[in-house]
């Protein structure tokens, strides 16, 4: 067989069909990714999901273990059937969680707290797999799909045992990502029939200059879609270049959105669970000390419920139009900003100042940015050193500032801090973030119309502050 013969075999496909299939493997290629990276990600984000509600419904049972007592007696609870049956009577499950409390005696005795989808109680196999299990952690097949769980066990006395056992049952979740990723295959299918009619009527006009098509297409792959198509003019070759552009375009906010998202979540929901846990790990048995530390506990609950509706409206929007402002007294808030930040790290802490008089903001916006400059000098300090907090309220502003005893800033640094996903070379780095604390306080400080100052010297320590209007209340 010649050359002559294989080079007429290869022109036996139409360019027109050849050029339609470049489109349409190339698009396939890139919607595949993003498909697969979103439902990768989803589908972690759910197993990290169901781990850290375990591992913290463990955790409260262990707190409430210590110090749980009889309200009859005032003794502590040694009986294990009592003791479970008080914890779970404060718990209330997500539809897809359970509690159980198991006693064995002369024969097995349980109870659960919860309504999920497969009853755990009427499966006495289950129940004694789960207590004959070695581990405190595992997973069962259930005919409810996968229960992932852990025990701990609880008071034992008179040779009765007993374990408290929480657990999730993941196929709900799992079929909310799946129907997120069947509608992005449904979409990605309805584009490439799109792209199929295009390319076909297109196909005709471009055949001329299809090399520079093709060679620009070659370079575009789904880890770099910065890429775009180079034409001018007013002709069919140029429409397809554009609309080639826009899809690329596409594709690539969606990547940017869902990394951004991702990234935000993870630093912004640390610090607020840090502060409720450090509140709930030191509550004493005062009444008055429980409301208080309920109310700051709830508090943080509903800024981290704010934080997350904000992180999709950022996600989708790219703007920070999120702010609740009402008129807020500042000395209140700083002594609620007082007593979260001191949860954050074991750092000598002191209130140097309280202004006196109302502003017109968001609190917990506020709180937010403030907990956030908090959380970053912890991340610059040592144990013991010395953090300081305080506000003012002078003309027509209202000022909020921390300050450190940290590494500093270095002078060629300041400029970009507050830029989105920076990091300062100096100090101690949260490996975990993002670099997006910075970035959020500067933006809750233009969104109240006002701004973020900051003085450092390297060696001598920081001070970052936001300043806000008090008085313009159309803010927000």
């Amino acid at each position: 067989m010649t050359a002559t013969t294989e080079r007429l075999r290869g022109t036996r496909v139409p360019a027109r069909v050849r050029i339609m299939a470049w489109l349409v493997g190339l698009m396939t290629l890139c919607l595949a990714t993003v498909v697969l990276v979103i439902a990768e990600r989803l589908g972690s984000g759910v197993d990290d999901r169901a781990n850290r509600a375990i591992e913290q419904e463990v955790g409260e049972f262990v707190t409430f273990a210590q110090r749980a007592k009889d309200p009859a007696t005032g003794l502590r609870i040694d009986d294990p059937g009592q003791l479970l049956q008080a914890h779970l009577a404060m718990q209330y499950p997500d539809a897809d969680e359970v509690h159980l409390g198991v006693v064995v005696t002369d024969r097995l005795h349980a109870v659960q707290q919860g309504e999920p989808p497969y009853e755990v109680l009427d499966d006495r196999r289950l129940l004694r797999d789960l207590v004959a299990a070695p581990g405190t952690y595992g997973e069962h097949v259930t005919p409810a799909g996968a229960f992932r769980w852990a025990k701990i066990t609880a008071v034992t006395q008179d040779g009765a045992r007993g374990w408290f056992v929480t657990g999730y049952f993941m196929a709900g979740p799992h079929a909310e990502t799946q129907e997120t990723v069947t509608v992005l295959v449904l979409v990605s299918a309805v584009g490439l029939v799109v792209a199929v009619a295009v390319a076909w009527l297109v196909a005709g006009a471009i055949l001329a200059p299809v090399r520079t098509v093709r060679q620009a297409a070659a370079r575009i792959t789904e880890e770099d879609l910065t890429q775009r198509i180079s034409m001018h003019g007013r002709d069919d070759i140029a429409a397809l270049a554009e609309q080639f552009n826009a899809m690329l375009d596409r594709l690539e906010q969606a990547f940017t959105a869902q990394r951004e998202f991702i990234d935000d979540a993870s630093h912004e929901l640390r610090t607020p669970i840090t502060i409720v846990r450090g509140h709930l790990e030191v509550m004493g048995d005062d009444p008055a000390e429980r409301a208080e530390v309920v109310r700051l506990c709830t508090d943080e609950l509903d800024r981290m419920s704010r934080i997350v509706e904000d992180l999709l409206l950022l996600a989708r929007a790219q703007r920070p139009d999120f702010l609740r402002p009402r008129r807020v007294p500042v000395a209140d808030l700083t002594v609620d900003i007082d007593a979260k930040v001191r949860a954050l790290g074991d750092r000598t802490w002191q209130l140097e100042s309280v202004a006196e008089g109302d502003a017109w903001l968001d609190p917990q916006r506020v709180t937010q940015a403030v907990v956030q400059l908090a959380q970053n000098a912890v991340q610059h300090t040592t144990p013991g050193d010395e953090i300081r907090l305080g506000s003012s309220l002078r003309g027509g502003s209202v000022s909020l500032w921390i300050t450190d005893v940290g590494s500093g800033i270095a002078p060629d640094e300041l400029s970009r801090i507050f830029d989105r996903f920076a990091r300062g070379a100096g100090g101690r780095v949260d490996q975990g973030g993002a670099g997006l604390g910075l970035a959020i306080v500067k933006a809750i400080a233009e969104a109240h119309r006002g701004v973020v100052h900051v003085m450092s010297e390297p060696g001598r320590g920081t001070t970052v502050g936001v300043e806000l209007p008090s008085i313009v209340e159309e803010v927000g």
